[in-house]
């Protein structure tokens, strides 16, 4: 005998197959009882679009879960796959698996992830300090005169305001502070030389 879900009658009844129409009542045979209406899932966009296999699929595997965990009897696990089998629409899976605590999601199941243990956002690009460019150039000509006094001034300025304002760039400004002094120590050189 087949009971579609939650109590009705199935093909068997149509035919005249239920006990007292024709054939010897079984001994002991009670009509199922009749379990309380499912609750309605809210009606949505998806309701009426057509499930697939893998929609239904997945309906019965979270009825078969809820089996599993005590939360529908054996009656009720054989009316809901049968429904689940023949399921044509989104709207009749969802009224399946309304009273239990999962089932085919058409929208975000739980609320947002809270901020706390979402992944850090990479910090920000640090700016590169532009005396520190200055600086390396300055050095880089430093067998001038000139450039190698403003590649070690400009050298100790950057750095301080790359330690104050957490800019990029100290690379920088220390090479452009080791070729200045370089660059100074070779002209200083060259006057001592020259003097004596």
């Amino acid at each position: 005998m087949s009971v579609q879900p939650w109590g009705e009658p199935g093909p068997a009844y149509k035919h005249g197959h239920e006990p007292g129409h024709g054939h010897r009542p079984v001994v002991g045979w009670q009509p199922a009882p009749i379990p309380a209406q499912a609750p309605v899932p809210a009606p949505s966009p998806q309701a009426a679009m057509r499930a697939g296999h893998a929609d239904r699929d997945r309906t019965v595997d979270v009825l078969k879960a809820a089996f599993a965990e005590g939360r529908l009897s054996v009656q009720e696990y054989e009316q809901r796959h049968e429904a689940a089998v023949e399921a044509q629409t989104y709207g009749q899976l969802a009224a399946l698996v309304a009273d239990l605590p999962a089932g085919p999601m058409t929208a975000p199941a739980g609320p947002p992830v809270p901020a706390t243990f979402l992944p850090a956002a990479p910090p920000p690009a640090r700016q590169t300090n532009v005396l520190a460019v200055v600086s390396v150039v300055c050095g880089l000509s430093g067998f001038l005169a000139l450039p190698a006094v403003g590649a070690v001034i400009t050298g100790h300025i950057a750095r301080a305001q790359i330690r104050e304002r957490n800019m990029d760039g100290d690379w920088a400004a220390v090479l452009g502070l080791v070729l200045g002094y370089m660059g100074s120590a070779f002209w200083a050189l060259l006057i001592l030389v020259g003097i004596a």
